[in-house]
């Protein structure tokens, strides 16, 4: 069986199996049974529809606007490639769009980027693909394929930057045996809308890494979901992001436990400054019935540095069997502990760098499971940069 076929059968098994959830809709590749939605849908109620350019709807989505450059290691191929290949590939992760945008972006997008990685390879460096946006005006559509051979080894790093109006969907078949990280750096310029999807499927004792910083952009959407195909699976969903003024960064997790023995870690963290700045993170895990023998933990923490913001975070666990090794979930949303500051102080520490050093610290154990030793040190770059724009407010 192809991997093409596999993913068709997987398709119609979760279908089939589907259980009812108000946070995931059930799927289709129709466009035209996605209504536009209006905002009152549970899914959309904290996205500010009148600020999406209305690329969630009907705007005219046009190729070719962003530049796209990447590097191929030994052992990767990585390629746009069109039509009948193309085609084969939408839906390779087992996605079925329950949003008009990614069921635009599958029926619409005149090309795939495809990074495929063969199996029993490891890749020693990276893979960075930088997807440079050219102008805001007009939409245009992207769709994404990571294909990862069995037992394989690789890190894949997407780099968003420049001035975009992007509907993107980025597809990720995990092989069974590998072990692979996926970064997904969103720092675009200040007009940016973006809305994007991230759909992965785990195989058989694979460990799957997945990573969302979101920095730049007006609006800044990520839905990032994982599935199995099989026991053993393991998936890792990291997230850091950092709202100024008037951005909205939101966030939304989903790890589908549809099959026994797997794991799911789901921890992202955010700051917040400037009046205006809304960060949304909901996370969902979806325990069904087969699922037994699952363990899975996440967790969202928020520190607010001005007044003015807002942060949204909603957790969820839907569980279907008892029979699990483990489930739980945390949110927290606060200022800055007064009790560090203070220990700073006292120490003749300035209260700008004491501050500096608190926010270090709540990003510090993200920052450092990244595993790419260079975006690492742009990362804490960027929040030394960040956190420069409130103090010159100040």
């Amino acid at each position: 069986m192809t991997v093409t076929e596999t993913a068709a059968a997987a398709v119609q098994n979760a279908v089939e199996g589907r259980v009812a959830s108000h946070l995931h809709p059930t799927g289709s590749f129709a466009v035209a049974e996605h209504p536009v939605p209006t905002g009152r849908e549970e899914i959309w109620r904290f996205t500010p529809m009148k600020r999406l350019r209305n690329v969630h709807g009907d705007a005219e989505l046009v190729a070719g606007g962003a530049l796209f450059q990447w590097n191929t290691p030994e052992g990767v191929r990585a390629e746009l490639v069109h039509g009948e290949e193309s085609q084969a590939l939408r839906g390779v992760s087992g996605l079925v769009p329950n949003t008009r945008y990614a069921a635009r972006v599958l029926a619409e997008a005149p090309s795939t980027l495809l990074v495929d990685v063969a199996a029993n390879t490891e890749v020693h460096e990276p893979v960075l693909v930088d997807v440079k946006g050219q102008s805001a005006d007009p939409a245009e559509a992207g769709h994404v394929v990571l294909r990862f051979g069995l037992h394989s080894k690789a890190v894949v790093v997407l780099n968003h930057t420049g001035s975009a109006t992007l509907a993107q969907v980025v597809e990720v078949h995990v092989g069974d045996g590998a072990d692979v990280s996926v970064v997904s750096l969103q720092d675009w310029a200040d007009d940016t809308v973006h809305l994007t999807q991230h759909e992965a499927s785990v195989g058989r004792d694979a460990s799957y890494k997945h990573v969302a910083i979101s920095f730049g952009g007006d609006v800044v959407r990520m839905d990032s979901n994982v599935s199995y195909r099989g026991p053993g699976g393991s998936a890792e969903l990291l997230g850091l992001y950092f709202a100024d003024a008037g951005q909205h960064l939101e966030h939304r997790l989903f790890a589908d436990h549809n099959e026994p023995h797997t794991k799911s870690n789901v921890v992202y963290k955010g700051a917040l400054q400037g009046q205006g700045a809304h960060t949304v993170w909901v996370g969902n895990v979806l325990i069904r019935k087969v699922a037994e023998g699952i363990e899975t933990y996440e967790q969202n923490r928020n520190l607010v540095l001005t007044d003015g913001c807002r942060a949204d975070s909603v957790p969820n666990l839907e569980i279907e069997t008892g029979e699990i090794a483990g489930a739980g979930h945390a949110s927290t949303t606060g200022r800055f502990d007064d009790q560090h500051l203070f220990y700073l102080q006292s120490r003749g520490i300035p209260e700008d760098e004491a501050r500096r050093l608190v926010v270090h610290g709540f990003f510090n154990d993200i920052v450092r499971r990244v595993g790419v030793p260079e975006l690492e040190e742009r990362l804490m770059a960027t929040v030394e940069a960040e956190l420069a724009k409130n103090v010159s407010k100040a």
